[in-house]
């Protein structure tokens, strides 16, 4: 008997290194599949770049926001600053854009003017998107009166002109970009909720959804989980499309002075203050007019390129 089992035993124990290779396997395995995503995110974003508007819009806003980033570095000029024996230089080697009405430099004020409205756009559309977004969701899932109450009041504000409910809530909360931005992203949010509703109320039937709720998924899991993914590419190209709107809508309001106040520079401030002077000293209007349209431009760029690489039912036009 123990001849037998001798060969056994001796069997089993060659036999017990071997275990350690399915742990290696599957790590080999996680890794490649790590490798092929990583190469697959370059691709897309090789595939991208390619795409001859979102090149040219990337550029375009990758300029206009480096220049008003380093402006401490590319003039030392304070925005504010009055020189009374400066007024209304045209553009020479001291003021490369010229002076204004109290000898502020144009150069300097476009610059941080720049920044005050890039920043208030995008805290609009961020503002807004977030809201319109959670918005959307619930009314969509849920359905039922409180999707009904929420869509219609949704359609309510919808049927006002954008701008003008924009003076309207700007005019009762009072002057002031923090307000303009309010009461912009107050205009954005129905845009951004129609669109997710119908979206959510869409993927919702969905087998998979209905397979996360049999197998008694929570429904902020599914929304989170099976929905959002499924409408942040929309949400991502609207984004890009509302902002150069955004731009237009903050520089609106600085113009007729319910967006920031004077003496502090802004895009649409500094064609108000040019307007009375546009033919004696065409350049406070055609600097700050020529930056905002390369900036609306830019975006908009951006925006159709990543509308025909988010959206693959999309044909590329360019």
């Amino acid at each position: 008997m123990s001849v037998d089992i001798e060969p056994a035993a001796a069997t089993q124990g060659a036999a017990m290194p071997a275990a350690p290779a399915a742990p290696a396997a599957a790590a080999a395995v996680a890794a490649r599949e790590d490798i092929g995503r990583k190469m697959t995110r370059l691709a897309k974003i090789r595939r991208a770049l390619g795409h001859r508007s979102l090149a040219i819009g990337l550029v375009i806003c990758a300029v206009l926001v480096a220049m008003c980033a380093a402006a401490p570095l590319l003039t030392s000029i304070d925005p504010n600053a009055q020189d009374p024996w400066a007024t209304f230089q045209s553009p020479n080697a001291e003021h490369i854009m010229g002076t204004d009405a109290f000898g502020r430099d144009i150069f300097s004020r476009v610059l941080y003017g720049g920044r005050t409205t890039m920043v208030a756009s995008l805290s609009v559309v961020l503002l807004g998107s977030f809201v319109g977004t959670i918005v959307g969701l619930v009314a969509g899932y849920f359905g039922g009166a409180l999707g009904f109450v929420v869509m219609r009041f949704v359609d309510l504000l919808l049927a006002f002109p954008g701008i003008l409910l924009a003076l309207a809530i700007t005019a009762i909360l009072g002057p002031g970009l923090t307000n303009g931005i309010f009461a912009i992203a107050a205009i954005l949010v129905p845009v951004y909720a129609r669109l997710v509703e119908g979206a959510t109320v869409e993927i919702r039937g969905r087998p998979y959804v209905e397979a996360a709720v049999t197998l008694g998924a929570g429904p902020f899991f599914i929304i989170a989980r099976h929905i959002l993914p499924n409408v942040q590419s929309s949400v991502i190209v609207m984004t890009t499309t509302w902002l150069g709107i955004a731009a237009l809508w903050i520089t609106a309001l600085g113009f007729i002075g319910l967006g920031v106040q004077p003496p502090n520079p802004e895009w649409g401030a500094i064609l108000n203050d040019g307007q009375m002077y546009i033919t004696l000293a065409w350049w406070i209007t055609v600097f700050p007019g020529l930056m905002l349209s390369l900036f609306v431009v830019g975006v908009n760029l951006i925006g159709d390129g990543l509308r025909d690489e988010l959206d693959p039912t999309l044909t590329r036009a360019i």
